[in-house]
């Protein structure tokens, strides 16, 4: 940390920042508060005061360029006035009528960017009651500031535990899980690690995925218009999958997204749709067993805790076939042995010394092309953050429900994931007029149904034949 000439702190702004805010890149989050109970605004100027501007030091801070050109996070007034937006709809109708309000209005913040002359984040509050809540706030914050774990943590800080505001929210237990997956040997975790490389890099910078239902190929798909809805899931059955097929409960939601993406193609070509997709899967590369507290989760040292602090790898979308069309567990269970394979190698961390090698020899610009290359050759994002256990409130407004999204990816298709009080929140943006958005939902509530079903159905018989041994 250092003082600029106004005597202002300033500090550098990491290198994933630059990427994310840059001429070929400017990715935001967009997460959305329900509440039970309809809005009363008058407490926002002090909150966002006195709680939320100070949890970290970027949320009142510009970026800037110094005298070698290098950006700085440089502290500014903020004004408050400016941050926030409150939409005036029209009055008196239906809470059904408001849901597509609410969502064309999520549309068009979605393609708004973020003015770059005040802090890179806006609140807007919408009092109008929808079939899923009495009111809304939407945090629209730049993923410069930090990851979604980062982000998440800043605006939990803000929220209490409703059956006790003074015990701290908590998380729940990623939990051990014996992998049905063989640990490789060291010759075989260095091949896997030098194939996954080569051919991650071969699909950033030459080979795109195919054009297909979920991936237009459009040029500067990002600046199109993006339709947000979302899908919710029981936990407690998620889990029930995750304990039969002996996985992690990421390898199932994963599989979840997968079977149902493949289902939603199948049905919009009338054949059995195998086009080269590949997904982006977005994990948390902090040194952490989980979530301790949020606390924890903003610190504000960039080394340990704030920033963004992520991996991502490129994982086929594999192929249906009619027999796991039939028993969904199949490919569940190759979902996760792809997915076990790739963690297991070190293609994370070689990609990463890539892109800082570019970042050395050609510049921050190149490196954000870079990642804007092996976005837009991808046909989907996928990321996915543990949210608390407890319901929350904010300013004694109960909070019902919450999600995120991220935005600006040059994708027609990206998913996000979110947990809290035993229920799964899918997220789901996909670019209008392109991708039906209806029948994509339809399809991944589909997909959990046929796999929550065989899953039952194969623990049955299990049971039924350890009953027979034992008998």
């Amino acid at each position: 940390m250092n003082l600029d000439e106004g005597g202002l702190e300033s500090e550098p702004v990491s290198p994933t920042g630059v990427y994310f805010n840059s001429s070929a890149l400017s990715i935001c989050i967009l997460c959305v508060l329900e509440f039970e109970v309809p809005i009363d605004d008058s407490p926002t100027m002090t909150l966002l005061k006195d709680v939320f501007l100070p949890i970290n030091p970027r949320f009142s801070s510009i970026m800037v360029r110094d005298e070698n050109g290098a950006k700085q996070w440089k502290k500014v007034e903020v004004k408050l006035q400016d941050h926030v937006k409150i939409p005036v709809f029209p009055s008196g109708l239906s809470p059904e009528s408001y849901d597509k309000y609410f969502t064309d209005y999520l549309s068009r913040i979605a393609m708004e960017q973020l003015p770059q002359n005040r802090p890179l984040w806006e609140i807007h509050i919408i009092k109008y009651p929808t079939s899923h809540a009495a009111g809304n706030v939407v945090f629209k914050l730049h993923h410069a500031l930090g990851d979604g774990y980062s982000l998440m943590g800043a605006l939990l800080s803000c929220l209490q535990r409703a059956d006790d505001p003074s015990c701290p929210l908590t998380f729940p237990s990623l939990g051990a899980v014996t992998s049905s997956v063989p640990k490789m040997n060291i010759i075989n975790s260095a091949f896997n690690t030098l194939s996954d490389f080569v051919w991650t890099l071969l699909k950033s910078c030459w080979f795109e995925d195919d054009r297909s239902r979920i991936r237009s190929g459009s040029v500067a798909v990002e600046f199109k218009p993006m339709v947000i809805s979302t899908i919710t899931f029981s936990l407690n059955q998620i889990k029930q999958i995750k304990t039969m097929l002996g996985v992690t409960i990421n390898d199932v939601i994963t599989g979840i997204i997968f079977f149902g993406t493949r289902l939603y193609m199948l049905e919009m070509s009338n054949k059995m749709s195998n086009e080269d997709s590949t997904a982006l899967v977005l994990f948390n590369t902090r040194n952490i067993g989980g979530y301790k507290s949020v606390k924890e989760m903003i610190k504000p040292d960039p080394n340990h805790q704030w920033g963004n602090q992520f991996g991502f790898l490129h994982i086929s979308i594999p192929d249906l076939t009619s027999s796991e069309h039939a028993d969904p567990l199949e490919f569940v269970l190759k979902t996760q042995k792809s997915i076990t394979r790739k963690r297991s190698s070190g293609v994370v961390h070689l990609t990463a010394q890539l892109l800082e090698a570019v970042k050395k020899f050609r510049g921050p610009e190149a490196a954000a092309r870079f990642i804007h290359s092996t976005l837009r050759n991808s046909s989907m994002t996928i990321s996915n953050v543990v949210g608390p256990v407890e319901a929350m409130t904010l300013a004694n407004h109960p909070v019902k429900g919450l999600y995120f999204l991220t935005l600006g990816s040059p994708q027609s298709l990206t998913i996000s994931v979110l947990s809290y009080t035993g229920k799964l929140r899918v997220a789901v943006g996909t670019e209008k007029g392109f991708i039906d958005e209806e029948k994509f939902r339809v399809s991944i509530e589909n997909a959990f149904d046929m796999i929550f079903k065989a899953a039952l159905r194969t623990d049955q018989q299990v049971k039924t034949e350890d009953h027979n041994i034992e008998a």
